[in-house]
């Protein structure tokens, strides 16, 4: 555990440094070490141009319904990444390197970049950083051996969390998408096919536009290979329609919405349709995959990755993936690109359901890999059948941004879940990754209940959480006791399909009008001297506590705030570097970050 926080307390340093480099006067400045370890040795680097200016969706807390959130953030988006990258994709396409740009984060993937190139975009002044696109591997799930298809009753986890009274109810996810980003789908897997959003049953043809998109451009190096080949890979890159190359994709769709219609009933909400992205090849993937996969479920497009619609969005995305300390995700100015990517789809009113990650052996903090420790992450524990935590469940709190802030959100199901693999079968796997597609078909449930919410992603995570069942741990990590609630080892308990449903059908009807929750802008970020926290519904009981990497409390205040105000902080006499802050207001926390140069 001491060793543990120890790399934490080098990632938060790190992280200082990173982000105090591009206040330099100099290009060099803008490099990440990796980056500019590889500059020096004269080798070429796959890395992140990151833009200085950020887009500013604040707007859609003012607004209710899924598209008019979504066109709004996508929108302002566009426009940012449009008009800050055309210096340098122009330099880039003159120079005839690779160019992936994202608008989701104000960012462009660049493969194999010589030095000469690195130079050449970190003198332009719009640029922030180069960061480095680490390849990584996925954490698998521990599986069991194959089984055929001849269960005939409801899987245990898909009982326990209550889905079943759900659906008496009449409630089984229509209407509603959920997305999927792992290591692919073979969508003609009788469990899950019925679900697919581009099958047309009617006619018995499928369409795969807006439906599926493949981020897996070119073979991993951490394949194992001998040689490259795409035809190493029995899906290939780029494909066309739904492949997975693993199982682990297919595998969680099924916990999501499969029910083959012959007894396999494995999916939480079997009436949802799906739509998915390959983020991984054969376990293997980079960030900028994963960001490309995010962006696509924002706006997804036809198959030549034209056209995008943010009116074909899916309402919740499974991620049953993390990018862990130990895989190389090392980099905190990549990791800060996956969370404004997560932040901007929650501001567009996607729900983004993330496993907590399989690192519970190494105890408190273990929550460690993005984007499972993100505020904007709702993150996702493992229970035994007994309805206890699983030994490999990972723990918060989050400790690795310096904001202790309490984690997993919920627990789930997730040993040995039985769900749909590849060539038909099925298998039962333990992990993370099989607690959070629980969560996922949930969200849907909710929203088949009461589609009015659709968009409202706090109110929606603020139901599934109080309705969770309360489970309590011996485990006290932190100052949050595990007999506390919410706590480190289950966050607010185990989900239940059946009360949050009930919940949500007593909630008040969204008025047009007024922001769906509370909200915090903070700005200017980075500040110079004084930061202003404009709080927008927040009512009653509030505090605002600051906090320098080292976890020392810099500033303090608390207050009965009403509804709207501007609270200034002066932060003149500190020294430059990154803060921490949290507000809490009832049972409302806000937790993010703060550049002081």
């Amino acid at each position: 555990m001491r060793k543990f926080v120890f790399f934490c307390i080098l990632l938060i340093t790190a992280f200082t440094s990173v982000f105090s480099q591009n206040t330099g006067n100099t290009w060099r400045d803008k490099l990440a070490p990796e980056i500019r370890v590889a500059f020096d040795r004269g080798e070429t680097s796959d890395l992140f141009v990151v833009f200085r200016e950020k887009a500013d969706v604040s707007g859609a807390w003012y607004l209710h319904g899924k598209s008019a959130k979504a066109r709004f953030v996508y929108n302002r988006l566009l426009e940012t990444a449009s008009r800050t990258q055309a210096n340098a994709i122009r330099l880039l396409r003159d120079r005839q390197a690779s160019v992936n740009s994202f608008f989701l984060v104000n960012a462009i993937a660049v493969g194999d970049a010589g030095p000469d190139l690195v130079r050449a975009l970190a003198e332009l002044p719009e640029v922030s950083i180069l960061a480095p696109d680490p390849e990584v591997n996925l954490d698998m799930p521990r599986p069991a051996p194959l089984t055929p298809a001849d269960r005939g009753a409801i899987e245990w986890g898909i009982d326990k969390i209550n889905a079943p009274a759900v659906w008496a109810l009449g409630y089984t996810g229509q209407g509603i998408t959920v997305g999927g980003a792992d290591t692919g789908y073979e969508w003609e897997h009788p469990a899950i096919k019925p679900h697919y959003r581009g099958w047309q049953e009617q006619t018995g043809v499928a369409n795969h536009n807006y439906n599926w998109h493949d981020a897996i451009h070119e073979i991993s190096p951490l394949s194992g290979d001998s040689i490259p080949d795409p035809a190493n890979n029995p899906c290939g890159v780029n494909a066309l329609e739904p492949c997975d190359d693993h199982n682990h994709g297919t595998h969680t769709m099924g916990t999501m919405t499969g029910d083959d219609g012959q007894g396999n009933q494995i999916g939480v909400a079997p009436g949802a349709k799906w739509i998915g992205c390959r983020n991984m090849e054969r376990g293997n993937g980079k960030s900028s995959g994963y960001i490309e996969c995010f962006q696509w479920f924002l706006a997804p497009t036809d198959l030549d990755g034209k056209n995008p619609d943010a009116d074909k969005a899916p309402h919740v995305i499974n991620n049953s993936w993390y990018c862990s300390y130990e895989e190389g995700c090392t980099d905190l100015a990549v990791m800060e690109l996956m969370r404004i990517a997560v932040s901007n789809l929650k501001a567009s009113g996607v729900v983004v359901v993330v496993s907590a990650g399989n690192s519970g052996s190494q105890g408190c903090g273990s929550v460690s890999g993005p984007p499972a420790f993100f505020e904007e992450s709702f993150s996702v524990g493992a229970t035994e059948s007994n309805d206890t935590i699983t030994g490999f469940s990972s723990l918060g709190p989050s400790i690795i941004d310096g904001s202790f802030r309490t984690k997993p959100n919920v627990v789930a199901p997730g040993a040995a879940v039985r769900s749909c693999v590849r060539n038909g079968n099925y298998a039962h796997f333990w992990g993370t990754s099989m607690a959070g597609p629980h969560v996922a078909g949930l969200v849907a449930l909710v929203l088949s209940a009461r589609p009015d919410l659709a968009g409202e992603v706090d109110i929606i995570e603020n139901i599934i959480e109080q309705t969770a069942i309360a489970k309590f741990d011996t485990m006290n990590c932190s100052d949050n006791g595990g007999q506390n609630y919410p706590n480190n080892t289950y966050g607010y308990g185990r989900v239940n399909a059946l009360a949050a449903v009930q919940k949500a059908l007593d909630f008040n009807a969204v008025s047009t009008g007024e922001p769906a929750m509370p909200g915090v802008n903070v700005y200017p970020n980075p500040v110079s001297d004084e930061a202003i926290f404009e709080l927008q519904h927040v009512s009653g009981k509030t505090t605002l506590d600051i906090f320098s990497v080292d976890g020392k409390r810099v500033f303090s205040k608390s207050w009965t705030a009403t509804s709207r105000e501007l609270v200034q902080v002066s932060l003149k006499n500190q020294p430059e570097g990154v803060y921490f802050w949290k507000l809490t207001s009832g049972n409302m926390v806000r937790a993010d970050k703060l550049i002081k140069q």
